[in-house]
C-alpha cells in the first residue's frame, strides 16, 4: 500500500486553510466500511489493453502480514496469465547482520518467475521498497534514526549513501545476466516522506547517486522512478506542501528515470467510525486531468515510457490489514472498483502514449478473500487478463 493516506493528516495540517478544508469536504465519503459481495463484477465491460502489459506486484511484507507462506503464494500467482511480474530486493530481509548476504529467497523468485516465462521488474531499494512499512535499511547501517522533517542528503550521510549504493549494484551484477529481468527500480516514490512513521525525505541528488549507480553496471536496461498521481485535493495539497522545495517523485521520474511508474488509487479511508469509515473518494474527479495530461505530453515529447506502476485492487482502509469477513468486502476496493480502475487508466492512453505495463497492486489480497470463500478478486482478474486482449 502506497504512504501517501497516511501522510495526509499530516500534510492537511501544514496546508490548513479555507482552501484545504473546502477540498476535503468535497472529497469525503462516509460509508459503511464493509459492504455485501456483490457480482457486479462479471458484468462490466473490460477495456481493450492493446500493447499495455498487464502484470502485478509480490509484496513480501503483505505476504507475512496476512498469514500467507511464500511459495505456494508466488506459485498459485504465477499460474494466471499475465505479463509482467515486479519483485522486491529488500535490504534488511538480504542483509540481515553485517557481512551477511542471504540471496536465496530472491533467487528462487526470480528464477520461478522467469521459469514461468514471466518478465520482472526488480525493486532495487535500497532505502525504500514497496510494501508496508516501505523502510527496510538494515539496523547496523543506521546507528541513528533519520531525523524527521529533514531532506536527508547524501553529504550528511555518506556512509549510508555508500551502503546502499554497494547494496544496488552488488543487485545488478547478481541478475544482469537473467534475460526475464527488463527493468530496475530505484527507491519507492523516491523523494517523498513515509508519513507518520518516517517524515523525512530522500534528496534528489540522493536518489541521482543511486541511479548513476545502477547505470554504471547496466547501461542497456531501464529504470523506473514511481510516484503518486493524486486522485483528491486533500492528498494534492498535502503531497504539493510536503515536497514543494524540491518537487515530487513524479516530477524527479520525469527528469531522472526512463520508465516513470504512476501509483495511482482513487479511494482510501481516513478513519474508521465503529461500523462506518471516512473515505476521500476521489475515483469520479475531471480536476487532476491537467497534471495527468502534462505528464503524458511531456513522456511523448521526451521519449519516456509510461506505466501504472500500481493500480488499486486491494482494499485501503484506516487500518494496515483490511477487516476480512466472509461474504462482506471493503467499500475502498471491491472487485467492481478493481476493474473500473483499470478501465479507467487504460483510458488515458487515447490522448497520449500508451501505457507500458498496468500494475495491479493487491494480489496477496485476493489469495485471502480466496481463503474466506470469496474468489470475486480472483474472478475480476481472470476476467481482465481473458477479455482485454
Amino acid at each position: 500500500m502506497s504512504s501517501t493516506g497516511r501522510r495526509l493528516a499530516l500534510g492537511t495540517a501544514a496546508s490548513s486553510g479555507l482552501a484545504a478544508l473546502l477540498a476535503l469536504a468535497a472529497d469525503v465519503r462516509l460509508h459503511r466500511t464493509l459492504q455485501p459481495v456483490r457480482r457486479d463484477w462479471q458484468r462490466v465491460p473490460i477495456a481493450p489493453r492493446g500493447a499495455t502489459r498487464l502484470g502485478i506486484s509480490l509484496r513480501l511484507p503483505q505476504v507475512a502480514a496476512y498469514g500467507l507462506a511464500l511459495r505456494p503464494t508466488l506459485e498459485r500467482l504465477l499460474d494466471y496469465p499475465f505479463e509482467v511480474l515486479r519483485l522486491g530486493a529488500y535490504w534488511s530481509h538480504i542483509e540481515p547482520a553485517a557481512d551477511h548476504l542471504e540471496f536465496d529467497g530472491l533467487d528462487w523468485q526470480v528464477t520461478a518467475a522467469a521459469r514461468a516465462g514471466k518478465q520482472i521488474i526488480l525493486g532495487l531499494g535500497a532505502l525504500k521498497n514497496f510494501g508496508y512499512p516501505e523502510f527496510f535499511v538494515p539496523r547496523h547501517r543506521l546507528a541513528h534514526a533519520l531525523p524527521e522533517r529533514q531532506l536527508i542528503r547524501g553529504e550528511a550521510y555518506p556512509e549510508l549513501l555508500g551502503a546502499a549504493c554497494a547494496f544496488i549494484q552488488r543487485l545488478v551484477e547478481r541478475y544482469r545476466d537473467q534475460p526475464a529481468v527488463i527493468a530496475w527500480q530505484v527507491e519507492h516514490e523516491a523523494v517523498d516522506p513515509l508519513g507518520l512513521e518516517h517524515s523525512w525525505r530522500l534528496s534528489r541528488a540522493f536518489v541521482q547517486a543511486e541511479v548513476d549507480a545502477v547505470r554504471q553496471m547496466d547501461p542497456s536496461r531501464p529504470i523506473l522512478l514511481n510516484g503518486f498521481l493524486p486522485a483528491s485535493l486533500p492528498v494534492l495539497l498535502s503531497q504539493w506542501w510536503q515536497t514543494r522545495d524540491q518537487g515530487d517523485s513524479l516530477q524527479v521520474a520525469q527528469e531522472v528515470a526512463d520508465i516513470v511508474g504512476l501509483d495511482y488509487y482513487p479511494r482510501s479511508a481516513l478513519v474508521g467510525l465503529g461500523g462506518l469509515s471516512a473515505y476521500l473518494d476521489g475515483g469520479g474527479h475531471r480536476w487532476n486531468q491537467a497534471r495527468r495530461e502534462r505528464i503524458f505530453a511531456r513522456a511523448r515529447a521526451n521519449g519516456q515510457r509510461l506505466m501504472v506502476s500500481e493500480g488499486q485492487a486491494e482494499p485501503w482502509e484506516a487500518v494496515t490489514v483490511p477487516p476480512n469477513r466472509p461474504r462482506r468486502v471493503p467499500w475502498s476496493c471491491t472487485p467492481r472498483d478493481m476493474i473500473d480502475t483499470y478501465n479507467r487508466c487504460l483510458g488515458w492512453s487515447r490522448a497520449g502514449p500508451v501505457l507500458e505495463a498496468y500494475l495491479f497492486w493487491g494480489a496477496e489480497w485476493w489469495l485471502v478473500r480466496e481463503q474466506r470463500g470469496d474468489p470475486s478478486y480472483l474472478g475480476a482478474f481472470a476476467r481482465i487478463l481473458t477479455e482485454s486482449s
